[in-house]
């Protein structure tokens, strides 16, 4: 299922929320909440600073929401991150999926885009119901780093209180769910290669991205023996 603007607009992950409530596995964000966030939010920004917006995941090809300029750029002091279990969107509870989020410490290479000053209370309308519907992120105001100049963006970190927050998963973990786990909104192997893709595409350089895509492809070509047991993967051994 693609994830465009129109359909953020009818209210799919409105829909996709309140089925996750229903099973037990995710808490919505009160629609007063999020109004507060979006109003705090624009109010912290520096008088008169342009609005923007800074994508390191799906938000980099599929923004969804109306932009004047986009830019590629560095933050410093979060990185992307595979910390986030999805036991809907990309999984299924018995096996969940993981999500990238921007997490504590380092850097992250990805892409600033600048929303008009006549749009920007429409379009962070939209980004709002796609990424603070739930508790899973909190907005923060960080500097991007981009070759025409400093620039001021809005971007959702995790929040380490959520209850799906996964901290740091093994690479072996990571690679085994990704390879295998699956969801409404598709695979976590299809949002993997997208990822990685488009990375590519757009010059922003990322080993870590390119070495768990190996080993994800690597296990689905001879996946080991295990299974996911009390939230942890357990590998058995493989049979002589």
């Amino acid at each position: 299922m693609k994830l465009d603007r129109d359909a953020i607009k009818r209210g799919v992950i409105d829909e996709m929320i309140r089925e996750s409530q229903a099973a037990g596995f995710m808490e919505p964000r009160p629609e007063d909440e999020r109004r507060e966030l979006l109003e705090a939010a624009l109010a912290a920004r520096e008088a008169g600073a342009a609005v923007w917006v800074f994508g390191y995941g799906s938000l980099m090809w599929n923004p969804a929401f109306h932009y004047a300029e986009k830019r590629s750029g560095m933050i410093h002091g979060y990185h992307r991150s595979y910390c986030m279990w999805s036991p809907g969107g990309r999984g299924t509870p018995e096996l969940p999926g993981l999500m990238l989020a921007l997490d504590h410490g380092g850097a992250c290479r990805g892409m600033a885009f600048r929303i008009a000053p006549e749009q920007v209370h429409e379009e962070l309308d939209i980004i709002w119901s796609r990424e603070m519907i739930g508790q899973a992120y909190e907005a923060r105001w960080v500097p991007v780093k981009t070759q025409e100049g400093p620039v001021h963006a809005l971007t959702f970190v995790i929040n380490r209180d959520y209850i799906r927050y996964a901290g740091k998963v093994p690479r072996d973990v990571q690679a085994a769910h990704l390879a295998t786990a699956t969801g409404r909104m598709g695979s976590s192997m299809e949002y993997l290669e997208n990822t990685v893709a488009h990375l590519d595409e757009l010059g922003i350089g990322d080993g870590p991205m390119h070495d768990i895509l190996k080993r994800a492809r690597a296990y689905c070509s001879d996946p080991p023996q295990g299974r996911w047991e009390n939230g942890k993967w357990r590998t058995t051994a493989r049979k002589s």
